[in-house]
Formats: C-alpha cells, sequence, structure tokens
C-alpha cells in the first residue's frame, strides 16, 4: 500500500499524486478531502474521447464515483503502470493482465491488419486507425458483408438479393448482405416457386387469361348493377317503371346536352329481365354502349359460346375466374424476388450457404472488435487518468507555472499584459452572479475563432495593473491551448482592485469622476438654460409691438426677462464668481507652505488608510475557486489566489535580453521639424508661456514668502537690519509668523 502525503498549495491541502499506484490509494480517501467532487465536460483541455469514456452515465458531469470506478477497472488490466505514470499513449502489450486478454487479441489482430513493424505494443494513433483499416478490409463484426468482399463468384448472387429486399448498411457505411435477409430469400424463392407452379390453375383461359380477366374487372360494376336491378324487376315487378326516366326530367333537359348525358347516364344498361338474361341487342345506347358491345365481341361471346346473351349464372361464372387470375397475378407482384422470377430456378443453395458463412465469419469478429472499444478505453486512461486526477482530486497545477491546468482554455493578450489563466463560461449571467460575490477583478472575453468555428466566452481574472484601463469593446488576441490564435472582446467586467496602490486611489478616481460627471452635468444645464433664456429675450423683443407715438412712457418695469434680465443674472454670477475665488484666495494666504502639506498630507492618509487596509482585505481573500464554481465545477476548498500567483496569473513580460530603451522622444524632432516647414506653430507663442510662468511663480513664491525670509534670516543669508525692517512687516501680515532670531554679529578680528 503507498503511503499518500498531503501538500500545502495556495492555502490548500492536497493530496500528492505522483504515481499511479499512489493514485490507487488516493481514491479511497473520503470525498471530503478531494478538492473537486464534481466538474462537467466542457472547459476540459483533454481528449474528448477520454472524457466521454470517463462519464459512465452520459450526463456530461463527471463525479467521484466515477473517477474511481476508471482507476478500478484500469488497475485490473494493468500490471506494469509505467506507462500510466508518464501518461504516454503507447500502450506495451507486455503490461496487460490476464484479465486484459481480450484486449491483448484485439491489439494483435489491429497489428497485423496494419501490418505495424513492431508487435509489442501499440499506440492510440493505430487503435484509431484500425477503424477504419477494419472496415476498409470488410470486417465489421455485425454480419453484413459488401459483395465487394465476397468471392468473386458470389458477387452476382449477392447483388440480385440485395436488390430484392431494403438496403442495411455495415458499420463502415456500406449496403451489404446479411444471414436474415438470406434466410428470407430463400424463404420468398420457395413460396415464389411454388406460386408459379400454380399458374396453370389460375390461368383457365391460357395466356389471354390475365387481359380476359382485366376487361371483366372493368365492366364489372355495370354488369353487376343490371343484374341485381333484374333480381329487384323479379320480386317486385312496379320497380320496373322507376328505373325508367320520369316524362319531367325529359323535357327539362330537352335543350340541354349535358343534362340529356346525364339522365341517360342514369338508366340501366338494359331494360331488366327477372330471368336476370341480357340480352346484347337491347343495350340502350349510353354511355357505356361502346365498352360494353366490345366486351361482347372480345370476351363474353367467346369465353360464353353465346353471342346474342350473357345469363346471370355465367357472368358469375366469368368473374370467378377473373378473381382467380387476378389474386394469383397480385400475389406474384408482392413477392419481393419477383423479378428474379426467370433465374430462381438456377439458384443453387450452396452459394446461398457460402454466402451465409461469410456473414458468420464477420459475425465471429465481433467480440474483437468490441474489445477494440475498449482497447482504445484502457490507452486513454493510461494517457489521462493521472493527470485529470492531478486536476480533480488535486488542483497542483493551478499554482505550477510550468505545468497546465485541464480547466484553462488559452492566454489572453490585451493592453499590453499577459493573462495566463482562463476558463470557460457557457452562462455569463449565472457565472458573473457567482463571480460578483468574491474580491477578484475578472474579465469576460468572447473569442471568435478565425477559422469560422463557433466561438466562445473565457472568464479570465485580473490580478495586476490597473482594472480602470479594462472596459467593455477592448479588444486583443487569444491563444488557446493548442497555441491558435483568436480575436478576443471584452464584453463585461466585475471591477475589484488589483493592487494595493489601486485600492488606496480608488476613492480619489470616483471623487474625480463624481466631481467631472457633476460638472458636466452642470455645464450642460447652463447651456441649456442660457439657450432658453436667449430664445425667450428674443421672442420678446420682436413680438412686442413698439409703443405708439405721443403715447406716455410707461414706468419702467423690472428687467425680469430678455437681454437685461440675462445681463443682470451673468453680473449676479460673476460677482459670485469673484467672491468664492477671493474667499479661497484669502484662506489659502493664511496658510503657510507647512500647513499646505500637513493638510494635504492628513486628508489623503484619512481617505487612503481605510481604503488601503480595505483593498489590502479583499486582495488577501481573492479566491480562484468561485472562477471554477461559476462554470460547474463543485469544490470542497478554497482555491487562494496568493501573491506569487497573482505575479504568474497577469504579467507584463520584459524586454528581450540584450536590448536597450532609448529615451529621446521621437516626435518632437518631427514636430520641431513640420513646424519650422509649415512657418507656423499652435498653441501659445514662446514668450506668453515664459510670462505664465513667470506669474504662476510669482504667486507661488508671494504665499510661502514669510518661512523663506524666516528661514534665510534665521541662516544667516540676510544682514539684521534687512531682517529688522522686512520681518516686522511680514509678522504682521502672517500673525502666525514668529520672527527669526537674528544672527550674531561677527566678533571682532584679534
Amino acid at each position: 500500500m503507498a503511503s499518500l502525503v498531503y501538500r500545502r498549495y495556495g492555502g490548500s491541502l492536497q493530496v500528492d499524486l505522483p504515481s499511479f499506484d499512489v493514485l490507487e490509494e488516493a481514491v479511497r480517501i473520503p470525498e471530503t478531502q478531494w478538492i473537486a467532487t464534481a466538474c462537467p465536460l466542457e472547459g476540459l483541455s483533454c481528449d474528448p474521447r477520454f472524457l466521454t469514456f470517463l462519464d459512465a452515465d452520459g450526463n456530461g458531469r463527471i463525479r467521484v464515483a466515477e473517477v474511481r470506478a476508471a482507476v478500478e477497472w484500469a488497475a485490473k488490466r494493468l500490471k506494469d503502470r509505467r506507462g500510466a505514470d508518464s501518461g504516454s499513449d503507447v500502450l506495451e502489450l507486455a503490461s496487460l493482465t490476464e484479465e486484459a486478454r481480450p484486449l491483448r487479441s484485439a491489439a494483435e489482430v489491429i497489428l497485423r491488419t496494419l501490418k505495424a513493424p513492431d508487435a509489442t505494443r501499440i499506440s492510440l494513433e493505430q487503435v484509431r486507425a484500425s477503424d477504419a483499416a477494419l472496415r476498409a478490409a470488410g470486417q465489421n463484426g455485425d454480419g453484413i458483408v459488401a459483395p465487394a468482399h465476397l468471392p468473386e463468384r458470389l458477387r452476382p448472387l449477392a447483388s440480385d438479393v440485395m436488390a430484392c429486399f431494403p438496403e442495411v448498411k455495415n458499420r463502415a457505411g456500406e449496403a451489404g448482405i446479411d444471414p436474415a435477409m438470406v434466410k428470407r430469400f430463400r424463404e420468398e424463392r420457395t413460396a415464389l416457386l411454388a406460386h408459379v407452379e400454380a399458374r396453370g390453375a389460375a390461368f383457365t383461359w391460357g395466356d389471354a387469361s390475365l387481359d380476359t380477366a382485366k376487361r371483366i374487372r372493368e365492366v364489372a360494376p355495370l354488369l353487376d348493377t343490371y343484374f341485381v336491378q333484374c333480381r329487384l324487376v323479379a320480386a317486385q315487378p312496379e320497380a320496373a317503371a322507376s328505373l325508367r326516366l320520369r316524362a319531367d326530367r325529359v323535357e327539362n333537359a330537352l335543350g340541354d346536352v349535358a343534362a340529356l348525358g346525364k339522365a341517360a347516364g342514369d338508366l340501366p344498361i338494359a331494360p331488366p329481365e327477372p330471368a336476370g338474361v341480357l340480352e346484347w341487342t337491347r343495350l340502350h345506347r349510353g354511355p357505356a354502349f361502346e365498352q360494353l358491345e366490345s366486351f361482347r365481341k372480345d370476351v363474353a361471346a367467346p369465353q360464353t359460346g353465346d353471342a346474342r346473351r350473357l345469363t346471370d349464372p355465367a357472368w358469375r361464372e366469368l368473374v370467378a375466374k377473373a378473381d382467380a387470375v387476378l389474386a394469383w397475378q397480385a400475389k406474384l407482384e408482392a413477392s419481393p424476388v419477383r423479378k428474379l422470377v426467370d433465374v430462381l430456378p438456377a439458384v443453387v443453395d450452396a452459394d446461398l450457404t457460402a454466402i451465409e458463412a461469410e456473414c458468420a465469419a464477420d459475425v465471429a469478429l465481433k467480440p474483437v472488435l468490441d474489445a477494440i472499444v475498449e482497447l482504445e478505453r484502457l490507452v486513454l486512461y493510461q494517457r489521462w487518468l493521472l493527470i485529470f486526477a492531478n486536476n480533480f482530486i488535486s488542483m497542483p497545477n493551478i499554482y505550477l507555472p510550468k505545468r497546465l491546468a485541464l480547466v484553462e482554455k488559452g492566454t489572453l493578450i490585451l493592453g499590453g499584459r499577459k493573462y495566463t489563466l482562463s476558463v470557460l463560461t457557457t452562462n455569463r449571467a449565472a457565472h458573473a452572479a457567482l463571480t460578483g460575490q468574491g474580491t477578484t477583478c475578472v474579465l469576460y472575453v468572447q473569442v471568435a475563432p478565425k477559422d469560422g468555428t463557433p466561438g466562445y466566452e473565457v472568464a479570465v481574472p485580473v490580478t495586476r495593473g490597473r482594472s480602470t484601463d479594462l472596459v467593455v469593446g477592448k479588444r486583443g488576441i487569444f491563444y488557446d491551448v493548442d497555441g491558435k490564435e483568436h480575436d478576443a472582446t471584452v464584453t463585461h467586467v466585475i471591477r475589484q482592485p488589483v493592487s494595493l496602490w489601486e485600492a488606496m486611489t480608488m476613492p480619489f478616481t470616483r471623487i474625480g469622476t463624481f466631481i467631472t460627471s457633476k460638472v458636466e452635468g452642470l455645464a450642460t444645464a447652463g447651456e441649456k438654460s442660457f439657450d432658453t433664456t436667449l430664445e425667450k429675450g428674443y421672442t420678446q423683443a420682436v413680438v412686442t409691438p413698439p409703443a405708439p407715438a405721443g403715447a406716455a412712457p410707461a414706468a419702467a418695469a423690472p428687467a425680469t426677462g430678455g437681454l437685461a434680465g440675462m445681463l443682470a443674472a451673468g453680473g449676479i454670477a460673476a460677482a459670485a464668481l469673484g467672491s468664492s475665488v477671493a474667499f479661497i484666495v484669502t484662506q489659502v494666504k493664511s496658510l503657510t507652505l507647512v500647513d499646505l502639506i500637513s493638510a494635504t498630507t492628513v486628508i489623503a492618509l484619512v481617505v487612503m488608510a481605510p481604503a488601503g487596509l480595505l483593498g489590502w482585505l479583499k486582495l488577501r481573500r481573492r479566491n480562484l475557486a468561485l472562477l471554477l464554481e461559476g462554470s460547474g465545477w463543485a469544490l470542497n476548498d478554497r482555491l487562494m489566489l496568493t501573491p506569487a500567483l497573482s505575479s504568474l496569473v497577469t504579467r507584463r513580460p520584459r524586454l528581450p535580453p540584450g536590448s536597450r530603451v532609448d529615451r529621446m522622444d521621437m516626435v518632437r524632432p518631427e514636430l520641431i521639424r513640420q513646424q519650422e516647414e509649415d512657418g507656423e506653430t499652435e498653441g501659445l507663442s514662446g514668450w506668453a508661456k515664459l510670462g505664465i510662468g513667470l506669474a504662476v511663480a510669482f504667486v507661488l513664491l508671494w504665499l510661502v514668502r514669510a518661512p523663506v525670509l524666516n528661514a534665510m534670516c534665521g541662516a544667516g543669508w540676510l544682514s539684521p537690519e534687512t531682517c529688522s525692517v522686512v520681518l516686522p512687516t511680514l509678522v504682521e501680515a502672517s500673525p502666525t509668523m514668529a520672527p527669526a532670531a537674528p544672527a550674531a554679529a561677527p566678533a571682532p578680528a584679534k
């Protein structure tokens, strides 16, 4: 029994799985000690066929019981686990146990089919190539053999048999013949040959029997109706009058050919006779006259021997013989092998038996071919099972930079940084609802492959830089785990501080954003108010009619609108603004440089200290487990985002070795050269800039004049006479300032 070792990764205790033997022991530990207890198939970067084998119940999720069953199944068939330890996709046949004997036989069949030079090992590629090779060789294991894979002498017969029945295809997609088809052909052939032998008893009229029967069936509705009418007249003689046309109907139809034709069609084909005899000479010349006359000449007279009349019994005998002929023909046409009726007697039973033997030989391959599927399962388990366990039972690959976790989808390059961790998201709303409860900044990025395949969305944690630079719509590129490049676009941002400095400065950023939004709102409102006032004044000036000549001037009304009101409002606003500026300047002048620095420092500490503390706590609580749980994972422990891991998840790679940085801005010389060519410059001139600079310097020096002169006097840089004259004046202007002691006079030289 292998001893288990637990190691700590980023604050979580995980069992170490270095080999398959250890894994066999580790799957027995309680589920509570597994990092994950369930995960979806989507988003895992490994062989999809492996995941299909692992998902035993086919519900699209892998659970603890399924992992345990897979490890147990593989352990029973592998006595040498070195291939599983290294994750090899080449299976050594010598490493198989006695229980895996069917798999060894399947591997040997594959190697022989592929004519492999090494018969001691088989690779996953050979297993998968064998399917097509075996199908091409006609070995499908389903008993359906295509004619091309039969002996040449049997191919024509097989093709004829296949043409008689619905098409069936084997696993290779080829139409073929199977034992059930041969068995049915035997039965249908026997029945059809017996039916053909009974033809003479049904065809009493010789070769013309079928045509005669069809002619009888064509006139049967007319003659059956006539003989029924005869029976009616025989039972009730007065019914004969009802079978004639009434005089009023004939009169109403006169002049209307269509009506006359319909009336004639309603008459019996001849006057009904109680004796049940049809006198051909008494046929009415109705719509069916020509058809019945032709039937009399061609069928009735030759078959009954009476050209003058047709009796009811003779008609019944004709109908019975015709029905027998038609029934025989219908049974012939219903036989699936009727197309081969002429060659059926020549079919040899031995050939049919040979075809059945070929089908049986193909069916005998079914256990071997079924074992190929299990062989593929074993090779895939050897290749991926230990790797999967190190991403399910334990998750060290999340923390180790040299390894790739199965949950990772690729690398995002965006805004000059490299984001190495990304997780597939199929439902952004649900994923964001969960990750929004954490303290990690997360980007949702839509990946659009260039080859036209459907795109997908990934969640990317941001751990360095500034989150304020990441906005919806920002574009970058995405490299998947196979190294393929795709376009990437940010679709959603869960904004959280990504560094301690950003957390400390975030309040100022929010204050600046708030002030900017308010100023922009006030400016917009002021512009609207100004436009409204201007429009109102213009309207009053244009619409108000001039006073009539000679009228006394009215008393001056207070200027509440128009241009006067606008000027008055502007004056009031200018006065208020001037007062505010004067107040601010007065307050600032009363402060010394030390006071300004102290006040600024205190304000910064008051704002930044709580924000920094809160940001520090958030950064310590960043948890990657929410990123996986939002994608459908069920996790037992947290996956803390340590500072070391943060530097690996989001990186700004350094410049290539041997490169150097030229600090000179290459734009400025080109700008100066272009301005010299154009002979003009934009913005302020050099004298204007110098004047503004001197003014700003004067204001700053004026504000700090008192402490500067006090320091100069204290250092002895100014004479005592100058200090005694200047400092009292500054003290009066700045009551908080204490004059510095004048420098001691130098001692007289000895």
